[in-house]
C-alpha cells in the first residue's frame, strides 16, 4: 500500500498542521505501508488554465510544464491520498486548491452514475481509493472545519473515492501553549498515530480515535 501526503502549509513541517500530520504519517508507516511527502510551499505548482488539454488534445497529460509533472504520477500510483492544511478564511490554503485543480488529467471527461449522482471515471491505471484530511484552526469549535471537509467530500463523490476520515485539531494555538507547561495532551499525538496504524490496517479511522484527536482542551470562554 502507498499513501502520497500533501502539506499545504506555508510553514511545512514547523507548523501546528504537521504536529498533527507527522504522527500520522509514523502511524502508516509502522502499520507496514509506504509514504511520501511533498510540500506545496516548494513546488512550482501554475493554475489550470481550464482548457481541458488533458482530455482532449493530450489525454491524462496536461499540456503545463512544471512540478505537476513530478507529482501528478506519485499521486496516480498511490492507494491513498493524504492532504494536510490549515483552515484559511473557511477553507484549504490557496496551494492546495490550486494543486487539486490539476489533477484533473487524473479523471476522464466521462460521466458515470454512482447513487444516482454524476461522477468521472478515475483513468485507467491510477490507483488512488482513499482520501485522509489533516486539518487545523484557531478557533475553537469544530464546526469551523464543516466547509473544508464538504468541499473534499464532494471531491471524491466526483471521482468516486472513498472520504477515510478527518484528523482535525481545533484551538491549536492552546494546544501549543499546553505543550509547552508539559501540561497532559501528549495523548492527541497518540491518537493521531493510531490512526495511521488503522487506516492501512483496517481500512478505515475509527471514529473514537479521529474524536479523541479533536478533545477540547478547555472551555471556550477561555
Amino acid at each position: 500500500m502507498k499513501a502520497i501526503a500533501i502539506n499545504a502549509s506555508p510553514k511545512m513541517d514547523k507548523g501546528n498542521t504537521a504536529a498533527i500530520l507527522m504522527p500520522f504519517l509514523e502511524g502508516i508507516r509502522e502499520a507496514g505501508a509506504e509514504v511520501e511527502i511533498f510540500y506545496t510551499s516548494k513546488m512550482k505548482i501554475n493554475q489550470c488554465q481550464g482548457d481541458l488539454a488533458c482530455w482532449f488534445k493530450t489525454p491524462g497529460k496536461c499540456s503545463q510544464r512544471d512540478d505537476m509533472d513530478i507529482l501528478l504520477p506519485k499521486l496516480a500510483e498511490a492507494d491513498i491520498w493524504i492532504f494536510a492544511t490549515p483552515v484559511y478564511v473557511g477553507s484549504m490554503s490557496g496551494p492546495l486548491k490550486n494543486m487539486i485543480d490539476r489533477i484533473l488529467p487524473l479523471v476522464t471527461p466521462f460521466f458515470e452514475l454512482h447513487n444516482g449522482h454524476c461522477s468521472h471515471p478515475v483513468r485507467e491505471g491510477a490507483l488512488i481509493s482513499k482520501l485522509v484530511l489533516v486539518s487545523t484552526c484557531a478557533f475553537w469549535e469544530l464546526d469551523n472545519f464543516d466547509p473544508l471537509i464538504a468541499n473534499l467530500k464532494d471531491i471524491c463523490r466526483n471521482a468516486n473515492l472513498e472520504f477515510a476520515g478527518a484528523l482535525l485539531r481545533p484551538h491549536y494555538r492552546a494546544l501549543q501553549s499546553m505543550v509547552e507547561k508539559n501540561e497532559p495532551v501528549n495523548d492527541i499525538f497518540d491518537e493521531a498515530r493510531e490512526a495511521g496504524h488503522q487506516l492501512v490496517r483496517d481500512g478505515a479511522i475509527s471514529s473514537t480515535t479521529l474524536a479523541a484527536i479533536s478533545r477540547p482542551l478547555l472551555p471556550l470562554e477561555m
